[in-house]
Formats: C-alpha cells, sequence, structure tokens
C-alpha cells in the first residue's frame, strides 16, 4: 500500500510543476522548458544521483538508457508546449490515456498482467478523464461526448499532449526495466542528472539563448524544479513496488488536481461540470486499491 502514497504524492508534485511552469514560464520555448523542469532538478539531485553505485560494464543497462532517453525528451518537450499553448483543462486529461497502453506495453516488455477487474478500474480512470474535457450538460446530451475527441483536431495542445501520452506508456515501462539494474532511490536522481545533462549539453546547437531560461527567474525555476524533483523520486519508488498500470493510473489523478489548480490560477471554467467525471476517476482508483 506504501506504492499508493508514493504515487499520490508524485501527483500531486507533478500537477504543481505544471501549474507554475504554465504560470511563470508561459513565454517560454519548449526546449527552456525542458532546461527548467529536467536540467534543473538534475543538478539539485546530483548529490542523490553521485551516492549512488550503477552498473558500468552492464551493457544490458544502458540499452534500457539509451532507448528511454530520446523517447523522455520527446515527450517532455511535446509535454510542455501543450500545457504552454492550451488550456489545462483541455491537455492534462489526455494523460489518461497512457495507464490503458501501459497494459499492453508492460506485457510486451516486462511481463506484467493486470486483472481483470483492475482494469476496469483503469477504464473508469480514463473514462473520468476523457469527461473531464467534455462540453458542460454531456451527461445530457450525448452529442457533447464527442467534443474530446474533436479538440484533438482544433486544439494544437490536445494532440501534442495526446502523443506525448502515448509514448509516457513506453517510457514508463522502460524505466522500470532499466531499475533491475539499479536501486529505485538512486535511479529517479540518476535519470534527471543524464536527462538534464544531455539536454544542456544539447542547448547551444538546439536553442542557444535558451540557456539563460535557467538563471533568468532563479526563485521560480527553482519552485517548478523542486517539484519535479519530489515527482520523480516518489514516481520511481512507487513503480518499484507495483505494475506500472496500476501506479501510472493514480500518478493520472494528478489530472484532477491540475484542473482545480487552472481554475484557481488561471481562472480557466467549468470547474463545477468536472466533479461527477472526478468523482469516476476517485472510484476507478478505489477499484484497483480494492
Amino acid at each position: 500500500m506504501e506504492w499508493f502514497y508514493l504515487a499520490l504524492i508524485s501527483a500531486v508534485s507533478l500537477a504543481f510543476a505544471d501549474a507554475f511552469s504554465k504560470k511563470y514560464f508561459q513565454s517560454g520555448s519548449g526546449w527552456e522548458m525542458l532546461l527548467i523542469r529536467f536540467t534543473v532538478p538534475g543538478l539539485l539531485l546530483l548529490p542523490i544521483t553521485l551516492s549512488g553505485s550503477y552498473p558500468a560494464f552492464d551493457s544490458q543497462f544502458w540499452w534500457w538508457i539509451a532507448a528511454l532517453v530520446p523517447l523522455e525528451l520527446l515527450a517532455m518537450i511535446l509535454y510542455s508546449l501543450a500545457i504552454r499553448d492550451s488550456p489545462l483543462y483541455l491537455t492534462l486529461p489526455y494523460l489518461a490515456f497512457t495507464p490503458v497502453v501501459n497494459v499492453i506495453t508492460g506485457k510486451i516488455i516486462l511481463g506484467e498482467s493486470v486483472a481483470p477487474d483492475k482494469l476496469l478500474g483503469i477504464f473508469m480512470v480514463v473514462i473520468g478523464a476523457y469527461l473531464l474535457n467534455s462540453k458542460k450538460h454531456a451527461m445530457t446530451h450525448p452529442k457533447h461526448l464527442l467534443l474530446p475527441l474533436l479538440s484533438i483536431v482544433s486544439e494544437k495542445g490536445s494532440r501534442l499532449m495526446l502523443i506525448a501520452a502515448i509514448i509516457y506508456s513506453f517510457t514508463s515501462v522502460l524505466g522500470k526495466g532499466a531499475m533491475q539494474y539499479v536501486e529505485p532511490e538512486y535511479f529517479g536522481a540518476f535519470y534527471f542528472s543524464v536527462i538534464g545533462g544531455i539536454s544542456l549539453l544539447f542547448s547551444p546547437f538546439a536553442q542557444p539563448k535558451s540557456i539563460t531560461a535557467i538563471y533568468r527567474q532563479p526563485a521560480r525555476t527553482l519552485v517548478v524544479a523542486a517539484f519535479m524533483c519530489v515527482m520523480v523520486i516518489t514516481h520511481f519508488l512507487a513503480i518499484a513496488e507495483v505494475e506500472v498500470a496500476y501506479m501510472i493510473t493514480v500518478k493520472r489523478t494528478s489530472l484532477l488536481i491540475g484542473i482545480i489548480l487552472g481554475a484557481l490560477m488561471f481562472s480557466e471554467k467549468g470547474l463545477a461540470q468536472h466533479f461527477i467525471a472526478g468523482a469516476l476517476m476517485v472510484t476507478g482508483v478505489a477499484v484497483i486499491l480494492v
């Protein structure tokens, strides 16, 4: 049961990191967001990274990392652009599709199986997330249920987030695969340090001026980075204890928190209409835990 609390902490931390990224760095480029959300946390986590031991001569570990890093970088750029350019309620709900695909990727890559009754909980969370993005009165006007899908066509941020969600269904599984060789408490720090270092290394070629984003607003950058640090540490501690699909499903409750923060911080509308969908998501999580 400890994994559940860790996953919940990870969800809350991610939601706050998203909200403050949007609040403080809405005018930033995708690469600048990458540096703020990966490089700075990687630097903060460097002491933990250096205290761990890693399989320097185990080629399989580094194959996992080689597959993982470019996908993670691509997903985070898409993710950052999505929350920068579009309302949180039109982007974050698409992340709920990650655990559904995790059922397949977890089985193929790690051999993990999901119990049929737990699968029901996963789908309840996904349906709830879908309804979060539905137009008001969707419950009484069935035609409105198609609007979330239609937003993929009309809203760039929705499209970017859906692609990111699919990529995350692979990175979450690949990350657990790499953890076969490293203790969970070190792997998250190591992972962010590697990705952050690579992002910083390629910045002069990808977008030279983006490096200034790290120190342009130091206090605000540290706020986002601190939440990302908590998120990644608790993420890998949780995922080491349970099937990937279960953990990611619980972590996706960050969508609810993100939408609430969107309403409070950016006056995004429609908070009341999301209560039923939120209740469905919470019920789905409860089904997984029983």
